[in-house]
């Protein structure tokens, strides 16, 4: 078994399947050694496990949860890309969206839910650059969503 799938069994995590895009565009491109990544959202087979906005009718706990997710969805579309996350040689950069009432300025203690779940699954290769904004909506209504940048070789 790939190093990266022993990884995730030990976590006791699988990647989902890929997610449908629900506008015109793709879930990830290659360019050169890097892939990019569409935002993700924390779609559980199918649906989103918490919607609303964080601070508000989802608390950050549940947010953080739903980063973590958002990263497997990302990393879900990388493997799809580049065939295995194996190649994976540095998570390079997250950008994290939280749809935030008003008066939450807790945004990156809930992209701290990717941030932690990456370097869990790569160690050294995982500690990445990241942006953590807070918005006034995302689609569907979900808390989060997250992108990811990541160097291949």
């Amino acid at each position: 078994m790939p190093l990266i799938a022993d990884r995730l069994a030990i976590l006791g995590l699988e990647l989902p399947s890929l997610a449908t895009p629900a506008g015109a565009y793709i879930p990830a491109v290659v360019s050169g050694n890097l892939v990019f990544t569409s935002g993700q959202l924390p779609f559980v087979s199918g649906a989103l496990p918490a919607t609303g906005k964080v601070g508000g009718t989802v608390s950050p706990e549940d947010a953080k949860t739903c980063a973590a997710t958002s990263v497997l969805n990302a990393l879900a579309a990388v493997q799809f890309a580049i065939g295995s996350l194996d190649r994976v040689t540095r998570i390079v950069k997250v950008v994290g969206f939280v749809a935030s009432e008003p008066s939450f300025t807790g945004q990156p203690g809930v992209i701290n839910g990717a941030s932690e779940l990456l370097g869990e699954i790569f160690g050294d290769a995982g500690v990445h650059a990241r942006s953590a904004v807070g918005v006034a909506v995302l689609p569907l209504d979900s808390p989060v969503e997250v992108e990811l940048i990541v160097e291949f070789a």
